[in-house]
């Protein structure tokens, strides 16, 4: 049976400390949202398996949310080598054949440059023909999501053709 007054204990404490604790994680981070998710894993881990620990609860938190942020900066620059390593292979497939229609050669130039999200989304809805309720569950996003990406890659993508017509 849960414990109603140890759920008011780490109430307390995250309202009176979360505020700073973000700020630290915020120096180890490279966006707000990475500092929101790295202290709400620095806290739940303090939380579960360190405030019994002797010693000065801050220490131990603040170094969990430190282990924390460089946990996340190692999973993102390794995700990140592994995207540009796709992206290189990308560029060598052909998405469609260009050759006869300057404005599809412009579209597959473009293409590559789009950031891997957008690229997806766009793919996924004119290759795969699929909704954007199927792009949402195929990538365990809303289907909102799905539909702004879109429109984010349809707007880089006019940009983009545009800039080269004017090159």
């Amino acid at each position: 049976m849960p414990d109603a007054h140890a759920d008011q204990d780490w109430r307390a404490w995250f309202a009176e400390h979360g505020a700073r604790l973000r700020l630290i994680a915020r120096q180890w981070t490279r966006s707000e949202a990475d500092a929101d998710d790295v202290v709400q894993e620095a806290f739940v881990r303090f939380w579960k398996h360190q405030r019994h620990l002797p010693g000065d609860p801050n220490a131990l938190v603040v170094t969990s949310i430190r282990r924390a942020a460089l946990d996340l900066l190692r999973r993102t620059d390794r995700r990140g080598i592994r995207e540009k390593a796709v992206a290189a292979e990308t560029e060598t497939v052909a998405w469609f054949e260009p050759e006869a229609d300057p404005r599809l050669q412009a579209l597959a130039q473009s293409l590559p440059l789009l950031p891997a999200e957008q690229r997806e989304v766009v793919v996924l809805k004119v290759w795969g023909a699929l909704t954007f309720d199927q792009i949402g569950e195929q990538l365990q996003l809303s289907p909102n999501t799905a539909a702004s990406r879109w429109r984010y890659a349809m707007e880089a993508l006019r940009k983009l053709i545009t800039a080269r017509a004017h090159d």
